[in-house]
């Protein structure tokens, strides 16, 4: 699609993930002009430049991550996403201009501690859909794929991979409203978060084909030892055993759709005109002229609304 062909699908990026890719990817020679890294920056930046420029949206809006450890789910589990290391200063310091960018070019963005970035992209899928409009979720995060309604997509940037809900269900073996008792049946190591030791895709695959959902499992769980899996009588062990695993991991996995958000409807609008002072603004972060012409020249180009 050209921007002759405006898209009016809501647009919710998850921006942490493309910053991290590009702190990994991009060189640390990337500087500003006081010698601090701009590669994830410059990275972000120029993602945002291409689908601006690529897809002309008119509703979007901008959700990172603030914490790694303050997070609801840590008072559910401290464990949670305590594998993971906390970000350098250098990134963070990478994280705010990333944020004053967003300022920049008029773009709604949303972070907090409390909550973390699939919190607030699933609070707008439903602002979103309660308005009648179909959201796109720029992510490669599986985890994401429980928010899919009809209409709604989740596209994977980096691949230019789309999924609606067929696909997930191609891919994964189970529906988008499935995926968040999968989760809680496998677990995710990335996140920390435990799920069933001993049950893997194969297994909740079967399951949730048969009993629908993990209540439905629990509900009927003598009916495991039924089923034509291999190790009928394991699993059903398994599965009494750490039912207590299964639901802190479902807690823990489960995307907040209702955070209070004021003026949300009106918010997602965008111009794609950016404030008479973008330019400045944008030379705060210390992005080069390269950058932010891109970005200018992206949004300069949208069609009128």
């Amino acid at each position: 699609m050209t921007v002759e062909t405006m898209d009016r699908r809501v647009y919710l990026i998850d921006a942490s993930v493309y910053i991290f890719r590009a702190w990994f990817s991009l060189p640390d020679s990337m500087t500003d002009a006081v010698g601090r890294p701009i590669n994830a920056l410059t990275g972000f930046s120029d993602m945002l430049s291409r689908l601006i420029r690529e897809r002309g949206p008119r509703q979007i809006a901008i959700a990172f991550d603030e914490s790694l450890t303050s997070s609801f789910r840590n008072r559910i589990d401290p464990n949670y996403k305590a594998n993971r290391e906390s970000a350098p200063e250098e990134l963070k310091h990478q994280f705010r201009m990333a944020r004053q960018l967003c300022d920049a070019l008029g773009l709604y963005h949303l972070a907090c501690e409390e909550f973390e970035a699939d919190d607030y992209i699933g609070t707008l899928v439903q602002v979103a859909r309660d308005s009648g409009a179909a959201s796109i979720i720029v992510s490669p995060d599986k985890d994401l794929a429980q928010l899919l309604g009809p209409g709604d997509l989740i596209w994977d940037f980096a691949k230019d991979e789309w999924l609606d809900g067929d696909a997930i269900t191609a891919k994964f073996g189970v529906t988008p409203s499935q995926m968040l008792d999968y989760q809680a049946l496998v677990g995710d190591t990335v996140d920390n978060i435990p799920g069933i030791a001993g049950v893997g895709p194969k297994a909740a695959i079967a399951l949730l084909t048969r009993f629908g959902s993990l209540d439905g499992i629990y509900a009927d769980l003598d009916a495991v030892l039924a089923m034509p899996v291999r190790g009928a009588k394991r699993l059903r062990k398994l599965l009494d055993e750490q039912r207590d695993a299964a639901e802190r991991s479902r807690k823990l996995a489960c995307i907040v759709t209702d955070i209070p958000l004021e003026c949300a409807v009106e918010r997602l609008q965008w111009t794609g005109c950016p404030p008479a002072d973008a330019d400045s603004l944008l030379r705060e972060t210390g992005l080069g002229t390269g950058a932010i012409s891109r970005l200018l020249d992206a949004c300069a180009n949208l069609p009128a609304a």
